[in-house]
């Protein structure tokens, strides 16, 4: 679930484009956007149908839910003080976690058969493409996960279990936050099995969902770090 969670203190740096980059939104003519792609996506789907509706709303909230219910913990404890031992609580909190993973599985796989298949993607060479992705994402979810552990990969840190130094084997050699890429990759290819558009769509939403979570979390996990750094060069 959390590529990022235990690899040490990792510094990030990023630049945003301020808002008046290109001109800003104010000098779009959306008067002159081309619709023909929008037309012709929703010629494929029903954007109000409830399990499209749902499968977005499950892949948005799982990281926001995992994110706040960790900074909480981090902050006050009071998951480990319930549970009586932050291990105990780390492993509950992951459960939920998978659960809610579970879930967004589901609803992302009954917003593709109810909407209609996209006949470019409904081949052997498509199948065969969609086989490929599974394989390769379900290898970086699960060597990640072997990699970092339960208490690692299920926002160990958090809690104040941390690992002694930066995990860089496989998969984390080869990418950052393997598993979320290697899940995201597992969405495509399903949704490539299924030549869905809706899938397809789904996935870029999964991947941009991510993409967000790793902005907040990989700063946030560095000061982790940072802190425990810190505290054992005053010690010694």
């Amino acid at each position: 679930v959390k590529g990022t969670a235990s690899r040490g203190a990792e510094t990030m740096s990023s630049s945003v484009a301020g808002p008046d980059c290109c001109g800003g939104l104010g000098n779009i003519d959306f008067r002159q956007a081309d619709l023909c792609v929008m037309t012709w996506l929703l010629g494929y789907m029903n954007p109000w149908d409830s399990s499209l509706v749902a499968a977005a709303l499950t892949i948005a909230f799982n990281p926001l839910f995992w994110n706040v219910v960790g900074r909480w913990e981090q902050k006050t404890r009071q998951l480990s003080r319930a549970f009586g031992s932050p291990y105990l609580a780390c492993y509950s909190l992951g459960g939920v976690i998978l659960l809610l993973n579970v879930l967004r599985s589901h609803c992302f796989t009954q917003a593709m058969l109810r909407q209609p298949k996209m006949e470019g993607l409904d081949n052997p060479a498509a199948f065969c493409l969609g086989l490929v992705l599974l394989g390769v994402g379900t290898l970086f979810v699960l060597s990640s996960f072997f990699a970092l552990g339960f208490t690692g990969t299920f926002l160990g840190d958090y809690f104040g279990i941390l690992k002694e130094a930066r995990v860089t084997t496989f998969p984390f050699n080869i990418v950052d936050n393997p598993m979320y890429w290697g899940s995201t990759a597992n969405y495509l290819g399903w949704a490539v099995l299924h030549a869905s558009p809706t899938g397809l769509l789904l996935t870029v939403m999964v991947a941009l969902v991510y993409m967000v979570a790793i902005l907040y979390e990989e700063p946030f996990t560095a000061e982790i770090y940072r802190q425990k750094a810190s505290r054992s060069h005053r010690r010694s």
